[in-house]
Order: C-alpha cells, then sequence, then structure tokens
C-alpha cells in the first residue's frame, strides 16, 4: 500500500538547535532561511529570511551558494522538503535542515518563545 510520508533522505545535512546557536553566539557568517508561512513568522522567528515552502524555487535568487544555509521551519520536514527540492533542481550543495525546526528551538533554547 501506498504511503503518504516522505522520510528525509538519509544524504541531507542537519543542524542542531544548539550548533545553530553556537554559530550565532560566534558570529559565523551563514544564511538561516525560515520556510514557514507569513502568519507562522510573525509569531514567532529566529530572524532569519523568510522564503515560504511555496515560493522556494521561485526565489532560489536570494539564496547563498558561496556559505552554509541553514533551513528552518516548524519541525524540520517542510525544510528538508525545501533542501531535497533545491538540491535536486539546483543543484545547491551547502544547505543545513534544522533538526526539529523552530519547535526544537523553543523547547530547547528559548523557552519563552511560544510557537504553535
Amino acid at each position: 500500500m501506498a504511503s503518504n510520508f516522505c522520510p528525509k533522505p538519509i544524504n541531507m545535512k542537519e543542524i542542531t538547535v544548539e550548533e545553530l546557536k553556537q554559530k550565532i553566539d560566534n558570529k559565523e557568517d551563514f544564511q538561516l532561511i525560515d520556510v514557514r508561512e507569513d502568519f507562522e513568522y510573525e509569531e514567532a522567528n529566529l530572524g532569519g529570511e523568510l522564503i515560504p515552502l511555496g515560493n522556494v524555487l521561485l526565489e532560489t535568487d536570494k539564496i547563498a551558494r558561496d556559505k552554509p544555509v541553514i533551513v528552518h521551519c516548524r519541525s524540520g520536514k517542510r525544510s528538508a522538503a525545501a533542501i531535497q527540492q533545491l538540491e535536486q533542481q539546483h543543484k545547491f550543495d551547502n544547505l543545513y535542515n534544522l533538526r526539529g525546526g523552530i519547535k526544537a528551538w523553543a523547547d530547547e533554547i528559548d523557552p519563552d518563545m511560544h510557537v504553535s
């Protein structure tokens, strides 16, 4: 029986929220992209550039190729889908999925952040 569940590709690069916080604290050079919707971004965000999943393939010119790009959503599923599309269709090789998404950030780094 067919399933709609799409597991994360085994070779997808990931970063934890702890690793992201360290990069921010160290002022490392990377791009942070949020693929959630506008209303989600307005509720809570990490300061990344908002490019909703439906627009990712239309706005590839906004995505850096010369430094690490960390992509996130609420839980990591939409960002994984975005990365898979960008790698397959536009040959990006510098993308990292934020494991657990902004929800993990709220749970593990910033308990005052409310993510629904």
